[in-house]
C-alpha cells in the first residue's frame, strides 16, 4: 500500500493496534472502530471518551513510548507531524501511514484510502460529510478574510492549506493565500484588503476579549477551530454551520 506521499507502507494483513499522532485522524479512526486505537497526542480531545495510552503532541511524540506499544499502523499527518520523527517510527521496524490533505476533496479522498490501510470499509460518517459539501450552493456575496492562527507572534492561514479551501468553500477567500509561507508571520496594521477577520479557538485560543481589538476597523468571526482544521466527523458540523457563521 501507498500513502499520501507516495510512500510504499508495510501494512500487515490484519491491523489490530493503531497509534495516531493527529487529532483529526484519531477522531476520524475512533468514529468508525472503537477499540482499534491504542495511542494518541495529548491533545486528540474528541471523542471525549478516548481511553488510550497518551504519547505527548503532533511535534514531540514519544517516540520509544509508541514503540512500545507495539503498533500495527502509526497514523500520520505530512503538515502536522516532524519528518525526523516518523523516520525514527520507520527505522524501528514501524509502518507509518502519512496522509496529506489540502483541500476538501482530498480530505474525503485520504481519509477513505487512511481507513482502508487501517483494515476499515468507508464508514456512513464520511459519506455523511461528502454528502453534506456537495449540497452547498455558492454563496451570493463573497467575502475576503484574514485567518489568524496565532499572536506574539502574530500568525495567519496562508497559502495552499486545508483551512483556506474549507473558507473558500462557505464562500470565504483568504486575502494572504498568495502568500509566500503557509503560515506567515503578519502585522495586522499592515495586511491586504479584507473585509472579515476569522478568529478560531485553536491553536490559538482567540476570544471576544483577546483578538478582535488588533483588527478594530473590521468584523470579526469567532468560530471552534476544530471546524476549520480538522479533517473527519468535524467535516459534516462544519459544512452546515460556517456558512452561517461566516455569512455578512
Amino acid at each position: 500500500m501507498v500513502d499520501d506521499l507516495g510512500l510504499p507502507v508495510p501494512v500487515p494483513a490484519q491491523v489490530r493496534r493503531v497509534v495516531s499522532i493527529v487529532p483529526s485522524l484519531t477522531e476520524a479512526v475512533a468514529a468508525t472502530a472503537p477499540g482499534l486505537l491504542v495511542g494518541a497526542t495529548d491533545w486528540c480531545t474528541h471523542p471525549a471518551d478516548l481511553d488510550v495510552a497518551r504519547v505527548r503532541g503532533t511535534k514531540n511524540p514519544d517516540v520509544e513510548a509508541i514503540i512500545a506499544l507495539a503498533p500495527d499502523l502509526v497514523v500520520a499527518n505530512q503538515e502536522e507531524n516532524r519528518p525526523g520523527d516518523l523516520d525514527a517510527l520507520r527505522a524501528a521496524g514501524l509502518a507509518v501511514w502519512v496522509t496529506d490533505i489540502r483541500t476538501v476533496e482530498g480530505a474525503f479522498t485520504s481519509l477513505t484510502r487512511m481507513l482502508s490501510a487501517c483494515g476499515l470499509d468507508r464508514p456512513g460518517w464520511l459519506d455523511e460529510a461528502e454528502a453534506a459539501w456537495a449540497a452547498l450552493s455558492e454563496p451570493d456575496v463573497r467575502r475576503r478574510a484574514v485567518v489568524p492562527i496565532w499572536r506574539r507572534p502574530w500568525m495567519a492561514v496562508g497559502r495552499d492549506t486545508f483551512t483556506g479551501a474549507v473558507l473558500h468553500r462557505v464562500g470565504v477567500d483568504n486575502a494572504l493565500a498568495d502568500a509566500d509561507e503557509r503560515y506567515p508571520r503578519i502585522d495586522p496594521a499592515d495586511l491586504p484588503p479584507h473585509d472579515l477577520v476569522v478568529l478560531p479557538d485553536e491553536p490559538y485560543l482567540f476570544t471576544a476579549e483577546d483578538g478582535p481589538e488588533a483588527f478594530p476597523d473590521v468584523p470579526a468571526a469567532l468560530v471552534s477551530g476544530r471546524l476549520l482544521t480538522w479533517y473527519g466527523p468535524s467535516l459534516t458540523e462544519a459544512a452546515r454551520t460556517l456558512p452561517g457563521a461566516l455569512s455578512p
